[in-house]
């Protein structure tokens, strides 16, 4: 599963600078940039999270469930980010403060993970 995260995080990193660089030249004050910068942002918190599972810095299963939780929030995100853009439209209602919420909570999982670790779970 970890290579296959690996290349999301570099899916959601290449996106990034797309959109960073779409909200600089192409579409400046609607978003892209922030959606951009929050892909990259996250496509190293992919990387880091499936390290620390793997050193077994974190508990699992909570440590393996945080990456992907970074995935589907800053795809939902900077898909709706985008689609307003774009299509004029959002992806689904909520769309980007579900993304958000998602991102907080795998955040919030993280500190668990590794408070979880600490105590030897």
């Amino acid at each position: 599963m970890d290579p296959i995260l690996i290349a999301l995080a570099g899916a959601m990193g290449a996106a990034g600078v797309v959109l960073t660089a779409a909200g600089a030249h192409g579409k400046p004050g609607v978003g892209l940039d922030s959606a951009g910068y929050l892909l990259v942002l996250h496509a190293v918190g992919v990387m880091a999270a499936v390290w620390l599972a793997r050193q077994g810095v974190v508990a699992r299963p909570l440590g393996h469930a945080v990456p992907w939780g970074f995935v589907v929030g800053a795809a939902l995100f900077a898909a709706d980010v985008a689609a307003r853009a774009y299509l004029g439209t959002r992806l689904f209602p909520y769309a980007a403060p579900a993304g958000g919420l998602i991102l907080i909570a795998s955040w919030v999982v993280l500190i668990v993970a590794a408070l979880l670790a600490l105590r030897g779970v």
